[in-house]
């Protein structure tokens, strides 16, 4: 008891800073007067009483409004709750009182609305804030059938040939009668890997969001999320956080902005953007906006960024082009990636601690620095290994994160886009000991920190492969979209061996068995068309070296002892790149002699770089802070 009576003495102390209005309330004046036990009911009179008892509960036990002190509209729900919606987060009342303490100084806080409180935690706000009218707020579950993967299907019929998708509807919030200074709401966060994909959690904060942005004008609505893991990033961005201690987050949405995401579909089950749409309605600074990619350790997808460079340029966009690349790209290929248009900023790299060393994923967690390119509002995240056929300039008009579906109820971050803060830079870099991600990279990373992300046109991230189950009329249609003047895909993604590591004469990939699914003459063929629209001086970029030279021989060597029956091993090769030495090691064919061997294959060999190009080149920035 001498415990309770020091919390509630600590948190009365705290409350008197926080600016409440005061509202005078008498005690409740039951109609009844003490009767004598002499006193004698008339039959009728007895009868009557009863009635008006039984209705009187009938009342409670309806979901109707109930008035009590300092509470109005007061939505309760008796019998059982839903499991889902259930947290067992034990709060703690005097971190709230202190994340109240950082309400404005001029916010007199009149209303809150609690949501999924129980009664006990009710009764606690009415002493955490007082004299404020209380409005408990009642949502109706969502659909005991809705799940995860409801919500984020892998597929959508997206051309709507055989249906058109839709998402379920999740019930909201009913908008109280008076006006609204602070919405509260107590989240679940189950101990399992997959708490952020949780429906009943992602429901409370729509839910939430939705009431906040329903206030009109000027006034100010702030959040009050009481919760052990992060809510949705970016919905309730950390730019908008005025104070968080513990369990309790507070934050001050931009409604307007808030309102326009909360118009997206409630998952990826329907687009977010209407597939077809031509026409680009633009109300964004385009100075802040900018398409961007990384180079980290692997100077050989330096040719592959200035083809992206030229193809963007090709589709007609002027938006401004980014590259963040480590010491590891020397300057001549900085130099080169500067004339294809690329702004380049050094940055130190961020090791994946769950990566092997050396290994292919070591490093790939430096595509987090994306987020500090804080100079810029909306960046429109590109792969290296891939080209813009279309103009995606309309993808600016999205919010992070927007992005194809990969499989299951993931993205593909191949392109996408996100909003950079330093903030969010930050809420990645926290957890990245604790977070696994899926794949053991930076993709399966990002998918556990924005679970909340909406689908975008797979043809604007469109994979070059076939699916082992494809039939042959879906490889023609996927041959087609590869081909097709003019283009009907607006980004096509090269996977496998990448068009300027293969000759020039047909895709290499045909020549290995597991690679034969990423094989495509057509696509290659597309990817060589903007190679040569390049300057002579930024095609020196795509050369090949001895080593690579020697392990496509080998391959199509392997691929004719094989007999593989596409045949491209018997196509003689008239890639000029051939006679063209870059290294020291020209006689690329007398290396075949002893491929594979373990004493100097895998050694690194030293490849002299050219003078740089003199271009009237600015100099080269760094990422702020890194």
């Amino acid at each position: 008891m001498e415990a309770r009576r020091s919390i509630e003495d600590a948190c009365k102390r705290r409350l008197q800073k926080i600016k409440v209005k005061e509202v005078g309330v008498k005690p409740l004046q039951f109609p009844f007067q003490e009767k004598s036990t002499n006193c004698k009911f008339h039959p009728l009179k007895l009868v009557l009483f009863v009635i008006v008892i039984g209705t009187f509960f009938l009342i409670l036990s309806s979901n109707s409004v109930c008035q009590n002190k300092n509470t109005s509209d007061s939505r309760w729900i008796w019998g059982a709750s839903d499991p889902r919606y259930v947290s067992d987060v034990d709060i703690n009342w005097e971190e709230v009182s202190q994340v109240l303490e950082q309400l404005p100084e001029k916010k007199v806080v009149e209303n809150i609305s609690l949501l999924n409180f129980d009664e006990d935690e009710i009764i606690e706000w009415r002493q955490v804030v007082p004299g404020a009218n209380q409005t408990v707020l009642h949502l109706d579950y969502a659909e005991k059938n809705i799940t995860w993967e409801t919500l984020y299907p892998e597929w959508i019929d997206e051309e709507q040939e055989n249906d058109v998708p839709s998402c379920p509807s999740l019930p909201k919030l009913e908008v109280p009668r008076n006006r609204i200074d602070l919405i509260a709401v107590k989240l679940p966060c189950r101990n399992e890997g997959n708490w952020s994909r949780d429906v009943a959690r992602l429901h409370l904060q729509l839910a939430a969001g939705g009431l906040a942005s329903s206030a009109n004008g000027k006034h100010l609505v702030h959040l009050l999320f009481i919760t052990k893991c992060f809510p949705i990033p970016n919905l309730y961005r950390c730019n908008e956080l005025v104070a968080r201690k513990g369990n309790a987050w507070l934050y001050k949405p931009d409604l307007s902005v808030l309102r326009e995401k909360l118009q997206l579909p409630v998952g990826s089950c329907e687009l977010a953007l209407p597939f077809g749409t031509t026409e680009e309605v633009h109300s964004g600074n385009k100075r802040r906006e900018a398409y961007a990619t990384i180079l980290h350790s692997a100077h050989v997808y330096v040719c592959g960024a200035i083809a992206a460079a030229q193809s963007i340029r090709m589709a007609g966009s002027t938006r401004d082009l980014v590259i963040l690349v480590d010491d590891s790209i020397g300057e001549y290929h900085r130099s080169g990636l500067e004339a294809a248009g690329w702004q380049v900023r050094t940055i130190q790299r961020i090791r994946n601690p769950k990566a092997e060393k050396d290994a292919y994923n070591e490093w790939n967690y430096s595509k987090f620095r994306l987020w500090q390119l804080t100079d810029y509002d909306k960046i429109i995240f590109i792969d290296a290994d891939l080209l813009i056929l279309r103009n995606i300039d309309i993808l600016f008009r999205m919010p992070q994160i927007s992005a194809t579906g990969n499989n299951g109820t993931l993205f593909n971050s191949g392109v996408m886009v996100i909003e950079p803060s330093n903030c969010t830079f930050q809420l990645l870099m926290d957890h990245i000991n604790e977070i696994e991600s899926y794949n053991g990279g930076d993709q399966g990373y990002l998918n556990e920190i924005f679970t909340w992300w909406h689908r975008i046109p797979k043809h604007m991230n469109f994979l070059k492969n076939f699916w082992i189950g494809d039939d042959e009329v879906v490889k023609a249609k996927k041959t087609h979209l590869f081909g097709a003047e003019p283009p009907i895909l607006y980004v096509l993604h090269y996977l496998g061996y990448k068009p300027w590591l293969c000759f020039r004469d047909y895709d290499c990939n045909w020549n290995v068995d597991i690679l034969q699914e990423f094989a495509s003459d057509v696509a290659h063929h597309k990817w060589w068309k903007v190679h040569d629209a390049m300057p002579e001086q930024l095609q020196d970029f795509c050369l090949l070296r001895s080593k690579q030279k020697a392990q496509l021989e080998w391959d199509r060597r392997e691929a004719e002892k094989g007999k593989y029956v596409d045949g491209h091993w018997k196509i003689k090769i008239k890639d000029r790149r051939l006679k063209r030495c870059t290294d020291s090691l020209c006689n690329w064919k007398g290396m075949l002699k002893h491929w594979g061997e373990k004493n100097w294959t895998d050694d690194p060999f030293f490849h002299p770089s050219p003078p740089t190009l003199k271009t009237n080149k600015t100099k080269t920035a760094s990422v702020s802070g890194i």
